[in-house]
């Protein structure tokens, strides 16, 4: 991303440790972000009434109302703000909790400033761009049963209705429609919905598919579209037929 699009894109730290607002407040105005500091949920969703920023840096363990109650909150009243959750324990709990509550990444405490930079970067680039590296379907628009996932606009369409969609979840259903009827491994899966390089783990995927299948499947207990390769990993079946295990 380039430092003038760094500087259009406002980032909201909470968390009620201030020297850790202060350090990475201050490293991330440093790489050319607009950022503000606010030290728990309260100050966070008092302040979305009347401003909106590009994307959230969201504490896990705070006093009062922790980081998951404002991230169910938001994605339950139908926002997809990015949100980059932040956790003290670093433990795969943690981290699956937070992705099934529909945070687009998150990041084990203590870290250095740059890696939570880079995530945001990453978060950024996906909500503004489709995965690199693989073709944009005719049209930019992919239908499979009552679904319409449009590439260009980023948006999903159930039933003609908007579907509330969050970053990480459409670069992966893009990742699927893009190779349709091609198993995936879930290292592929990872690589080509968050990039090379991306320390995601296979278990912190399969919540991401799991999320997927709830926006797209009649019944995500009996996938159609979203099936499992057993022992390797998925494919997109556009047509919904059962594939032979």
């Amino acid at each position: 991303m380039s430092t003038k699009e760094q500087q259009a894109s406002k980032i909201w730290v909470v968390d009620d440790d201030p020297e850790l607002r202060k350090m990475v407040g201050t490293y991330l105005i440093d790489q050319g972000y607009d950022v503000r500091c606010l030290c728990d949920v309260k100050q966070l969703e008092a302040r979305l009434e009347f401003q909106r920023p590009d994307l959230v840096v969201l504490d896990l363990m705070m006093p009062g109302d922790d980081g998951l109650t404002a991230l169910r909150r938001l994605r339950d009243a139908g926002d997809d703000l990015p949100v980059v959750m932040l956790t003290a324990r670093g433990e795969a709990v943690d981290r699956i909790i937070g992705l099934e509550q529909g945070a687009d990444d998150y990041l084990g405490k203590p870290f250095l400033p740059r890696e939570l930079s880079a995530r945001i970067d990453a978060v950024l680039r996906r909500r503004s761009a489709a995965p690199a590296g693989t073709p944009v379907a005719e049209g930019g628009q992919v239908n499979f049963g009552d679904n319409v996932l449009d590439l260009s606009a980023r948006t999903l369409l159930r039933d003609g209705v908007p579907v509330v969609i969050t970053s990480g979840e459409f670069s992966l259903l893009a990742s699927f429609v893009q190779h349709p009827h091609r198993p995936l491994s879930r290292e592929r899966l990872i690589e080509l919905a968050r990039g090379p390089g991306c320390d995601t783990d296979s278990r912190s995927m399969d919540v991401q598919v799991s999320r997927v299948r709830k926006l797209v499947e009649p019944d995500p207990t009996r996938p159609r579209y979203v099936q499992t390769v057993w022992g390797y990993g998925y494919v997109f079946v556009p047509d919904g037929t059962p594939r032979s295990r």
